[in-house]
């Protein structure tokens, strides 16, 4: 009985593991199949490195997009992973009882927030500080930056905090056994080892950064052009299929799932980035 219950139990798994597996093959092969041939009646260079994107002309270059998209990333990770495991170090070795039962909540309260709250915080708080302080519209690469650094803060804490807390705390003891002093041990001893779930949760908050949409059209300034400067407007590519396709047709909304195609591509790229660079840590 007890056999044919773990048997049941293990083709239910497999069945789980089945679907996610296929939900994947399936939006692979939409965005590929519907993707590729957009790309192929624009041209790849044209599509990719094209600056311009003029859909009613059928001109369709998305190379400000992605640089859009890149820039944007890049500055949500310089604001938000140091402040993030710096955070989570803080919680897991630091923080006393009493300010870590507000402190922990607090911040799973950031990750339940919805994007359009963000971004309405964003207009409202970081836009008019860019404005006032350094000029220009507020609305810019730097807005958005600050805004995303802020939004991935709760997945790299939670989950960095976690990978901290289990580390051994042997290593945490042994390094003292050789003298060396309670910073020295967390930073040198428990922060190593925990480096895999540390590059798990960058990974992932990368992945919400690049991903996110509504917060960043609300701040980024949505200009589809070139950006020459952290205080100039910018168009990602998730803004620019949110803010067209809804009246795209044609060639239009091809040129559109294409852009889908190379965002997609443009994550797995990340991931597989970060995964090289955790290989190549785990072995030295």
């Amino acid at each position: 009985m007890a056999k044919s219950k773990e048997k049941i139990m293990e083709i239910v798994f497999l069945l789980a593991a089945c679907v996610s597996i296929l939900a994947v093959a399936l939006i692979c092969v939409f965005l590929f199949a519907n993707g590729i041939p957009a790309m192929k009646k624009i041209g790849f260079a044209d599509f990719l490195l094209g600056t311009t994107w003029k859909p009613g002309n059928d001109i369709y270059g998305i190379f400000p997009m992605i640089l859009g998209s890149i820039y944007v990333t890049v500055g949500a990770i310089i604001i938000g992973v140091p402040i993030g495991l710096l955070t989570a170090v803080f919680l897991a070795w630091y923080c006393p009882e009493k300010i870590y039962k507000v402190v922990k909540p607090a911040v799973e309260l950031l990750a339940g927030i919805p994007s359009v709250v963000y971004g309405f915080f964003g207009m409202v708080m970081i836009v008019p500080a860019i404005r006032y302080n350094f000029g220009g519209t507020g609305s810019s690469i730097l807005a958005a930056s600050i805004l995303l650094g802020i939004m991935i803060l709760p997945t790299i804490i939670g989950v960095s905090e976690s990978a901290i807390r289990a580390v051994p705390g042997s290593y945490y003891e042994g390094s003292l056994a050789l003298g060396a002093t309670h910073e020295r041990s967390v930073f040198r001893a428990v922060l190593p080892a925990a480096k895999s779930g540390i590059f798990a949760g960058i990974i992932l908050g990368v992945g919400r950064a690049i991903g996110e949409t509504m917060a960043v059209i609300m701040v980024a300034g949505n200009q589809a052009r070139v950006p020459n400067g952290i205080l100039k407007g910018v168009r990602t590519l998730t803004a620019n299929i949110v803010m067209e396709m809804g009246y795209a047709e044609g060639l239009h909304r091809e040129a559109l799932i294409a852009t889908g195609v190379v965002l997609f591509v443009f994550i797995l790229i990340i991931n597989l980035a970060f995964s090289i660079i955790k290989m190549h840590s785990e072995k030295e």
